[in-house]
């Protein structure tokens, strides 16, 4: 016996679709705060100093931070090659906009403190709070269209033919979904700065944190009841294979009911949308507190839970096709061949513990909070 059949087809299939999950919830739970102190640059540091303090609590860390956006991306395009076609071609200008956006941030971060001028400074700030605030609404804004179905089509040679515009994602549901992200991320940066600063740095923080905590909740009730009352699901009309070929165009999908009908015939993942609320209000409580690490965890349950959300209320689909459904794309019909995946597994099992224990030695090493007067002692070192 082919030592992958060992593990059926559909059970990678899931796997698969977890590990996806796990790489992209493990980008906002590391790169995430990255994203948030970047937004929150302007706002809670005011000097010059106060500024490199908050920019020297990430720059350590965004570079090894990042690997998880890589590596979902990755996963996408050698586990869902169907969705990375459709979602990367589709969503092209959007992508482009997010990496034009993180390309600020490198570049803000080595070449803000060269020179001495405030404009030159101050310049550089904006730029990275540029490439922190539009890629964490952008990502939100994505979320909000795949929840309402992507304008695309397959052809019978299954080339997929996007019917969209850049501007027709910026519809309100996605950005009420944008305005989600940017509120958690902020949350979670904000979090991060209080764990990592001390004084008027943290302090400023931890008010930004407090509402950003209130508005990470206001917006994901507002985007729950809208999707449960004014958004269309997906769902397959009869029998589906789980573990047949990669087809999209093999099975009938239908438009039409609500995404909630999930949470009556799986009420178990209520978990998710709860942790995500729960998480939320652990934060601001701990915002109000002073507790940092039990803010910092509180910060990175609720991202976890509203990430699950999304994920576990459209299971098994992955990118619904609003103009043709029977496009959509789904668990069970748009992932690479059994042997591709198991092959993938087993390099996941190897490597992925590896970048978690590297990650965690590089957070010990550089565990502290940033001082006012390490980044005028180290002035021509740090960031």
């Amino acid at each position: 016996m082919i030592l992958h059949q060992f593990i059926d087809f559909e059970v990678l299939r899931v796997i698969w679709w977890l590990l996806l999950g796990v790489l992209l919830t493990g980008f906002a739970l590391t790169d995430g705060f990255d994203l948030g102190v970047g937004t929150l640059l302007p706002f809670v540091a005011k000097t010059d100093v106060e500024r490199r303090v908050a920019i020297n609590t990430i720059g350590p860390v965004w570079e090894g931070n990042q690997v998880w956006f890589i590596l979902g991306g990755g996963a996408i395009f050698a586990a869902w090659p169907p969705l990375y076609a459709v979602s990367f071609s589709g969503f092209y200008l959007a992508m482009f906009l997010i990496l034009a956006a993180l390309i600020l941030r490198p570049v803000g971060f080595k070449y803000r403190s060269k020179r001495e001028s405030q404009t030159w400074r101050t310049s550089w700030d904006w730029a990275l709070f540029v490439g922190g605030f539009v890629p964490a609404l952008v990502f939100g804004v994505a979320m909000g269209n795949v929840l309402q179905g992507v304008p695309f089509r397959l052809t019978e040679d299954l080339l997929p033919i996007y019917e969209g515009s850049f501007f027709g994602l910026l519809n309100p549901y996605a950005i009420l979904a944008g305005l989600v992200s940017v509120s958690m991320l902020v949350m979670h940066g904000a979090a991060w700065l209080v764990l990592k600063t001390e004084g008027i740095v943290a302090h400023r923080a931890r008010i930004f944190g407090t509402y950003a905590a209130l508005a990470t909740i206001v917006t994901f009730v507002l985007a729950g009841l809208w999707m449960a009352a004014g958004i269309d699901a997906y769902a397959f009309v009869g029998e589906v294979a789980t573990d047949g070929p990669s087809n999209p165009l093999m099975s009938e999908v239908t438009k039409g009911g609500s995404w909630m009908a999930a949470y009556a015939t799986r009420p178990w993942i209520a978990i998710a949308p709860i942790l995500g609320l729960a998480g939320a209000a652990l934060a601001f409580v701990g915002f109000r507190a002073g507790k940092e690490g039990w803010t910092m965890l509180a910060s990175k349950l609720s991202i976890t839970g509203i990430i699950a959300s999304v994920g576990l209320t459209m299971f098994p689909f992955i990118l619904p096709s609003s103009i043709d459904p029977k496009s959509s794309l789904t668990v069970w019909d748009s992932s690479s061949s059994h042997l591709t995946l198991f092959v993938m597994l087993v390099s996941a099992v190897i490597f992925v513990p590896l970048i978690l224990a590297y990650t965690a030695w590089v957070y010990k090493v550089l565990w502290g909070k940033v001082t006012t007067e390490s980044v005028i002692e180290n002035s021509d070192s740090v960031y």
